[in-house]
């Protein structure tokens, strides 16, 4: 089976800055983590990103500027991993962009992130995908599409039934069934 090596970018709503992974895959069950950077935000950016909570407000210029400025972070955190593991841009199959979320109530259909994936593809030189966690609730879920799939493919080797909690800004469960079967919600705030 093909497998790709892919970049995953996560800045969660706890804004203590991006997360960044390195993995081989084949997009379901094979999953070999390569490497992994943290890159604290600063306190201006957290204090930026927070003025753009609860988002849409009426400082739409505001929150256009910071999505920018999160998004030039982003493509520096790709350059920093791409850097420490020796790769060039055509080393990297595609980069998964979450975005930083400003505002989520999954449960009104309603999620927004900060981050510009075409402008992080131009950056980087790599295909980015986005905008999954709003399409994602926008079908009923609750904007966490790819942890239980990771999830799952992290308990390939585990004994069966196994439950995932992911703890952060808005906590959620992922319950691995003996079959493989997944159940997956937030649990709050």
């Amino acid at each position: 089976m093909k497998t790709y090596r892919v970049i995953g970018l996560m800045s969660g709503t706890s804004l203590d800055g991006i997360d960044v992974a390195l993995l081989r895959t084949d997009g379901e069950n094979i999953i070999e983590r390569e490497a992994f950077i943290n890159i604290p935000y600063s306190d201006e950016m957290r204090e930026k990103i927070r003025r753009c909570f609860n988002f849409p407000s009426k400082h739409v210029d505001q929150a256009l500027a910071v999505e920018k400025e999160v998004t030039e972070l982003h493509a520096d955190a790709v350059r920093m991993i791409m850097a420490q593991e020796n790769l060039k841009p055509e080393d990297i199959s595609l980069i998964g962009f979450h975005g930083q979320t400003i505002s989520h109530a999954p449960e009104r259909g309603f999620t927004c992130q900060l981050g510009d994936g075409e402008l992080l593809a131009r950056m980087t030189g790599v295909q980015v995908v986005n905008d999954f966690r709003e399409a994602d609730v926008r079908a009923g879920g609750h904007g966490a599409p790819l942890v239980p799939i990771y999830h799952r493919a992290l308990a390939e080797r585990l004994v069966k039934p196994v439950a995932f909690l992911n703890v952060g800004g808005v906590a959620n469960v992922t319950y691995v069934g003996k079959d493989g079967s997944l159940l997956a919600f937030d649990t709050g705030a």
